[in-house]
């Protein structure tokens, strides 16, 4: 469960990849469709009154990179970041009622009843309203269908390992670029992780999807054109914390997968 286009790619990649060439089925649900945000790469006036358009089109190409085997919209507008107009908008995620939100994730859970669910940590990682409300739009949803008897073998948020985040924001400095970490510190304790997955051998296709999100690519971003040791460093790995069910191998668990059987061929 993911709030925007691109959101994606960057944590999750790895380990929907890995799971699609395991042979296991990969849905990703996505919130908006990321009409609020910047443009880049394109001419921005232009752009803006069919941004879900393209940004519709980017995530079906990023889609088909990561192996996804269904994608669906939650169906509501992108709420921009915190304090802006876009939050205030009536089909904002944002505004949107919790319950409802959370019924209409549930009505896809029913039909998919995936073995794992993943969504964000509650700070969203780094704290975006969208990325909030898909944090508890999940949780929620969740909650709603164990009261109906069902629920997942394991549940995760995505995070990301404070050292990891500090150890970026060295390394942009010794590149003598900014470090957008000390104004804005994201990242959980170490020692929260339960779960961390190799994924070196998808960061090309991390790499990739992320590419495919054209409109999004700013020129400028510490994830643009990075060295391929830079990349590998920075997104080789993926970190959860379990949140239901139980690890299926002693901390840190080495894959979303562990201890739940194998998917039948065919």
């Amino acid at each position: 469960m993911h709030a925007h286009p691109d959101d994606e790619a960057i944590g999750t990649g790895g380990v929907m990849l890995r799971a699609h060439r395991a042979g296991r089925r990969v849905v990703l649900v996505t919130a908006t469709r990321g009409e609020a945000g910047e443009i880049h790469n394109m001419d921005a006036e232009a752009s803006r009154p069919r941004l879900a358009e393209i940004r519709t089109e980017e995530l079906r190409r990023a889609s088909e990179i990561l192996g996804v085997d269904r994608q669906e919209f939650l169906g509501y507008r992108d709420s921009g970041m915190a304090g802006t107009p876009e939050n205030d908008h009536p089909a904002s995620f944002h505004q949107a009622p919790l319950g409802e939100a959370a019924q209409r994730l549930a009505a896809l859970l029913r039909e998919e009843r995936p073995d794992v669910v993943v969504t964000y940590d509650p700070t969203g990682t780094y704290g975006h309203p969208d990325h909030i409300k898909s944090h508890r739009v999940t949780m929620a949803a969740l909650d709603a269908l164990e009261k109906e008897g069902w629920e997942p073998a394991k549940a995760y948020w995505q995070a990301i390992p404070r050292s990891g985040i500090e150890e970026f924001g060295r390394r942009l400095e010794a590149e003598g670029k900014p470090n957008p970490f000390e104004k804005y510190p994201i990242g959980v304790p170490d020692e929260e992780i339960t779960t961390r997955v190799d994924v070196r051998e998808f960061v090309d296709h991390k790499r990739r999807a992320f590419q495919a999100h054209l409109s999004q690519n700013a020129p400028d971003s510490f994830l643009s054109n990075p060295s391929a040791d830079w990349f590998e460093r920075a997104l080789g790995w993926e970190s959860f914390i379990i949140v239901r069910g139980h690890l299926g191998a002693p901390r840190p668990e080495p894959d979303l997968f562990v201890g739940i059987a194998a998917p039948v061929a065919g």
